[in-house]
């Protein structure tokens, strides 16, 4: 796409960035658009914290049994799990979902984040508890490489990959090696090790395409995965031809959070605040005390018990009271920052699969925004959007800070769709960028096994939920997870137990 060819396209760019806030807004301006909207996270007061002010401590002015921080879907959760309870749920940005929030176009709902869950997970059980229907995906992933299409590409479409017999070959041995792997009884003995050291004597072309699966599923090159992880991967994609067991709805996981707010809200509105930022959790002998920013004023709240729904980097910035050597297990956990670029076109240009892989480009896959209705009867498709999730590096992370820089990443986005198959030479009447600095925590080697049990240990008055403390990669049904167990604990101090036997009994 030509530079002349950008400025005629409309963007809209959202999401967090990792530092400058905030945007400087004369960066908007491009000829023949109004300017794009800036809507998302939000972090002066973050980093005001992370760089060590220190905030004033204003009088307590609200009380309550349990104070839950932070609107994803895993606070959500707790908040409608401990709905008998008196809560607060407080979150920083002025909407609720975190990285399963929904955006619309022209009334067609998108994902700009979390995507899909699994069959009968707790999330799926409470989105159907909830009154959802998530559909099934069935719909094993294909690649496109080598301006080739080849569906299931771990099942029987290694022998249609466009690579020399040898390449194939080398795929086929690489995917026998790891199902036997994954078959071991200890799995534990593979999160020792990165995903490289299965790697080196197999093709490049396979360490290029688990590159690109792994920074959109866990926020790491295969340098960086756990080989526990990828051996779980590996099972499920050879296995999706016989059984997928994905669901989703258009829009994706931010379908699920939205319901879980609208429900809450409609009954405990006045317990539940956007625009508060948390600046300290501080641990006292009868309650916990939460200092926050709301509208531009410090104020303070009181809470018996406090569930901490945030990630871990945040976390161990806001808690005092942890020991040394749980902070240290916190910020352990690394994140990768991801864009989700939403192309709306006007006419079908992609409908062949779920979730496409695409190995060689700036995005590393993309999905039809629709994919689960487009075979429900009597659906008409108004507008075709394709989803492309693009992470990129833990350094790169500061070029998320420019309008124009994102501009250019959507501009290389199409491009490189442009140049998969001569059927995509199609140009889209909008571009949406959402941007996230702390996107998916990244499951390095020892993070499940060793840094996230003791990451996640509640102190005397202090639970900890959200994704990573719960499941070994940033799904959502880790967070709902996460949140049931931090709900139970909670109520079972509540009810006398001891931290630790709460803890043991927690329901997981």
């Amino acid at each position: 796409m030509t530079t002349s060819r950008r400025d005629f396209l409309k963007f809209v760019v959202a999401g967090s960035v990792a530092a400058g806030c905030p945007v400087d807004l004369t960066l908007l301006a491009a000829p023949d658009e109004s300017k794009p909207q800036i809507d998302g996270d939000h972090y002066e007061i973050c980093h005001q914290v992370r760089d060590g002010k220190n905030f004033a401590r204003p009088p307590v002015s609200k009380r309550c049994d349990v104070a839950i921080i932070g609107g994803g879907a895993s606070g959500l959760a707790a908040a409608y799990f401990l709905q008998s309870l008196d809560f607060m749920l407080l979150e920083k940005e002025p909407h609720w979902g975190g990285n399963a929030t929904l955006s619309e176009y022209q009334g067609q709902p998108y994902s700009t984040g979390s995507a899909f869950d699994y069959q009968d997970s707790a999330s799926d059980r409470l989105a159907r508890e909830l009154g959802l229907n998530p559909l099934p995906i069935n719909s094993p992933d294909p690649t496109i490489v080598n301006n080739t299409f080849v569906a299931d590409t771990w099942g029987a479409g290694l022998d249609q990959l466009p690579y020399p017999q040898s390449v194939r070959d080398s795929f086929k041995k690489f995917r026998a090696e790891m199902l036997v792997l994954a078959n071991d009884k200890n799995q534990e003995q593979f999160d020792n090790f990165p995903l490289t050291k299965y790697l080196k004597s197999y093709a490049p072309e396979i360490k290029q395409w688990w590159d690109g699966y792994g920074l959109s599923n866990y926020g790491a090159k295969s340098v960086d995965t756990s080989t526990m992880i990828a051996l779980a991967e590996m099972k499920d994609l050879a296995g999706f031809a016989q059984h997928d067991p994905r669901v989703t709805l258009p829009g994706g996981n931010g379908v699920f959070a939205k319901k879980l707010a609208d429900t809450l809200l409609a009954k405990h509105s006045d317990r539940m605040f956007t625009d508060s930022t948390i600046v300290a959790v501080e641990p006292q002998k009868s309650e916990v005390r939460i200092t926050y920013v709301q509208s531009g004023a410090l104020r303070s709240l009181a809470a018996k018990f406090v569930i901490m729904a945030t990630p871990k980097f945040i976390t161990a910035r806001l808690v005092s009271g942890l020991s040394d050597d749980q902070t240290d297990a916190m910020r352990q956990f690394r994140f990768c920052p991801v864009e989700v670029i939403n192309m709306v076109f006007d006419k079908p240009v992609y409908t062949r699969a779920y979730d496409t892989w695409c190995p060689g480009c700036t995005f590393t896959d993309m999905v039809p925004a629709d994919w689960v209705y487009l075979s429900q009867p009597g659906y008409q498709q108004k507008n075709n959007i394709l989803t492309f999730y693009t992470p990129v590096s833990e350094l790169d992370r500061n070029n998320l800070l420019k309008v124009e820089g994102c501009r250019q990443i959507a501009a290389n986005v199409l491009r490189d769709f442009h140049k998969l198959l001569p059927e995509f030479k199609a140009e889209p009447v909008e571009v949406h960028f959402y941007r996230r600095g702390h996107a998916i925590f990244v499951s390095a080697p020892g993070i499940a096994t060793k840094v996230m049990p003791h990451a996640s240990k509640p102190l005397d008055r202090v639970a900890f939920a959200n994704t990573d403390s719960a499941a070994t990669e940033s799904v959502i049904y880790g967070a709902v997870e996460a949140a049931r167990r931090s709900a139970d604990w909670v109520t079972k101090r509540l009810a006398g137990f001891t931290p630790r036997a709460a803890a043991e009994q927690a329901v997981g």
